[in-house]
């Protein structure tokens, strides 16, 4: 290999697919329109849209993958940004591989961005301290929501991001720019920064008769207060839960300290400091991804439900009963202190085989007692 020839061990692996990823499509782009979009900028292998699994709605993104991956480049620097439908898209490379993404090295955040700046002025803005592999101005159906994402393919051109751009006024607009933060770390700092100064108390488990005065009376014991609020359903019925806002944190700090877990008319209160949206946010995607590790942990398939289950009945004589339905995933009789609870479950492989199971076995009488059997909502993995 001559000198001046490039070296394709030393090419970058995004590289080598030649594979586009292409975002913010117009709905109603189809394949053959990004075909025909992308065919001048060199052979194509595929174009493809993602759509719902589900639904089949389109999701709003496709893949580009071209034979060469120069002209993959090509089109990179070219056509980002051109419309499609009257409406611009972004192109980057395509991460098979989505540990950088998620390890969020190289990503920044900036703020206070004027209206004005869209995705293609963003790019243009931040591309001169290194290669992007994906900038986004985020916004809604009213436009720019003043806020961005820039990431960069290392650590060194965001820093050197940030070091430039920080505090520099774009369009009259001071910008912050600063390193890209998980929403738990920015949940777990505020939690930290307004243990020590917050003022806003949240109080729950309190009767239907307590309204706003009676609320300001018990909390007023210590100290002045800016507003308290129980709040209401439409019909104006108390939700049981409520905020009082105390003018100072050491009276905030007080009221927590007595009153949480004191008995108000029979109902043991519960009285903590108010968690910001970014804490109660954090909370729910915590709970959420138990909630996914816990069903994906399940095996797949379709559930029947089995009430009024002898004693004697266990797993595997639960799936004895059912296994000439078709192919079982999962056999599982409930128990408590070393006996059966009266029900369990059983999976099968198809919607066909569960109904057939139903139609046959509810009401026959196994071991000693008639069965209830029902048929469960099916599960599915995509």
């Amino acid at each position: 290999m001559g000198s001046g020839e490039p070296n394709p061990a030393g090419k970058k692996k995004k590289y080598l697919k030649a594979a586009l990823y292409v975002g913010d499509l117009d709905p109603d782009v189809t394949e053959d329109m990004l075909y025909k979009k992308f065919r001048p900028a060199g052979p194509l292998r595929f174009t493809r849209i993602c759509r719902d699994p589900v639904t089949r709605s389109p999701l709003g993104y496709g893949y580009v993958n071209f034979r060469f991956p120069a002209d993959a480049e090509w089109a990179l620097n070219t056509m980002n940004f051109d419309l499609i439908n009257g409406k611009p898209f972004r192109l980057m490379w395509s991460q098979p591989d989505d540990r950088l993404r998620k390890s969020g090295v190289g990503n920044i955040f900036i703020k206070n961005l004027d209206k004005s700046i869209d995705n293609r002025a963003l790019f243009y803005l931040f591309s001169a301290f290194g290669n992007i592999l994906s900038c986004k101005v985020v916004s809604d159906d009213h436009g720019s929501k003043g806020y961005a994402y820039v990431h960069f393919d290392s650590l060194a051109a965001a820093n050197r991001a940030i070091w430039h751009m920080n505090g520099v006024r774009l369009n009259n607009r001071q910008v912050y720019v600063g390193r890209f933060k998980f929403p738990e770390e920015r949940a777990a700092e505020v939690r930290t920064r307004d243990r020590a100064t917050f003022t806003n108390v949240f109080v729950k488990n309190f009767g239907d008769d307590m309204d706003d005065e009676k609320l300001k009376e018990l909390f007023s014991e210590y100290g002045p207060t800016e507003s308290v609020k129980v709040i209401r359903d439409a019909s104006g019925k108390s939700k049981g839960f409520g905020f009082v806002r105390y003018e100072t944190h050491e009276a905030a700090q007080k009221a927590v300290l007595d009153l949480h877990g004191k008995s108000i008319d029979g109902k043991v209160l519960y009285v903590g400091r108010a968690q910001k949206k970014i804490e109660r946010l954090a909370e729910l995607r915590r709970r959420f991804e138990r909630l996914r590790l816990k069903e994906k942990s399940r095996p797949p398939g379709v559930p029947i439900y089995i009430k009024n289950l002898d004693e004697s009945i266990s797993d595997e004589k639960l799936k004895e009963e059912f296994s000439s339905f078709g192919s079982i995933s999962r056999a599982k009789v409930m128990m408590e202190v070393g006996h059966g609870k009266g029900f369990g479950v059983v999976c099968f492989s198809s919607f066909e085989e569960a109904t057939k199971a139903v139609d046959e076995m509810n009401g026959r009488i196994v071991g000693s007692k008639p069965l209830h059997v029902t048929l469960g909502q099916a599960r599915r993995r995509w």
